[in-house]
């Protein structure tokens, strides 16, 4: 039953309380207590309409929307929202005009807003695989980095809108700056890490992810990825404790690890030895970066390597010393020709597959 003491405004609280909370049904309940009292107020039709966004329920959310913007037709926030519902109903061109309408009313100063419209075609973008909605979406993220340029959050969804529209250095660019103005801006990072691992630099993808906690990722990918990474490097077994927070937090996000988890997860892991046999060496720029990593002593490269074998075997030594250990040892797949040095013949070796150069 309403409770006439309260305010629409303290309404409009209650329920903006429970929204946050996820509680959406619940959050309708007290806003439509509060609309019985106070028909016209205007926060308590937008809430509504949020609250029948977060639903799905895009049909309702417009009609919420509309009823505000009838009692206040240059409401921000009733505009943004009727513009996030016409998008989510196919309505494209309405939905825009909705968004445009804000810039036309003096709002671009709203960062919040700017954020909220730009992160609304952002999504529908990705959906979609719509270029010109992440362009859109860009252009409203710039608008807030105009307004607010030290905005961690404002300057990394330009970059997300970068990589998306294939501009990687744009975007890196970007998600650095982020890190350099919030540098606990987790999302921004596990982003980042995740584009420079698709570019094969593996090295600076680990130095992100490492300054990551498990609870800070909320998709699977950049897990599965450090998890890599780091047995790769550091030579980790599958029951390390190192592993296991992150293997709990895998287990939160999906369940528990099945055959088929596994098998993909291998199946990754030899995808990326496969690409690193490609890059020519990359590893081996390692250098000063994975020393700080591993905190092992290492010794300069023209002195010492070490190679593993496709059976699991390690070697270290000079290129010569590791080809004669590999002899004594009966892992040696072939014998190397007698106008190859044993430089030559451990990297055609690697470059074919057959091992990997770790230093």
């Amino acid at each position: 039953m309403p409770t006439p003491f309260l305010s629409s405004e303290e309404y409009d609280e209650r329920a903006h309380q429970l929204y946050n909370e996820g509680q959406y049904e619940e959050a309708l309940r007290v806003l439509r207590e509060g609309l019985a009292l106070y028909p016209n107020a205007v926060e308590l039709h937008i809430g509504v309409g949020y609250a029948q966004l977060a639903r799905e329920e895009f049909a309702w959310a417009r009609r919420s929307f509309e009823d505000a913007l009838v009692l206040e037709p240059e409401h921000e926030d009733g505009l943004a929202g009727l513009g996030e519902s016409l998008l989510k109903l196919g309505q494209d061109e309405a939905a825009l005009r909705c968004f445009n309408r804000t810039l036309e009313l003096g709002y671009g100063d709203d960062i919040d807003l700017m954020l909220q419209v730009g992160r609304a075609l952002f999504r529908e973008g990705s959906v979609r695989e719509r270029a010109d909605f992440f362009e859109t979406a860009k252009e409203f993220f710039e608008t807030a980095v105009q307004q607010a340029p030290e905005s961690a959050e404002a300057v990394s969804c330009v970059g997300y809108t970068q990589h998306r529209l294939g501009d990687d250095d744009g975007a890196i660019a970007s998600l650095r700056r982020s890190l350099q103005l919030d540098s606990e801006h987790s999302e921004a990072r596990i982003y980042l890490a995740n584009i420079l691992y698709d570019r094969g630099e593996y090295e600076a993808a680990l130095y992100h992810l490492e300054q990551t906690t498990p609870d800070d990722h909320w998709d699977e990918l950049g897990i599965w990825r450090l998890i890599e990474l780091k047995k790769m490097i550091y030579r980790l077994r599958d029951n390390d404790p190192e592993l296991r927070p992150w293997e709990d937090r895998l287990r939160d996000l999906s369940g528990e690890l099945d055959d088929i988890d596994e098998m993909l997860a291998e199946i990754e892991a030899k995808a990326m030895d496969a690409a690193q046999s490609e890059a020519k060496g990359q590893l081996e720029l390692f250098g000063a970066l994975l020393s700080s990593f591993a905190e092992v002593k290492t010794v300069p490269l023209n002195e010492s390597h070490r190679i593993k074998t496709d059976d699991g075997n390690t070697f270290e030594g000079t290129w010569e010393e590791i080809v004669d250990k590999m002899r004594d040892a009966n892992c040696l797949k072939e014998s190397p020709k007698p106008e190859q040095d044993a430089e030559s013949f451990i990297r055609r070796s690697a470059d074919a597959g057959l091992l990997r150069i770790l230093r």
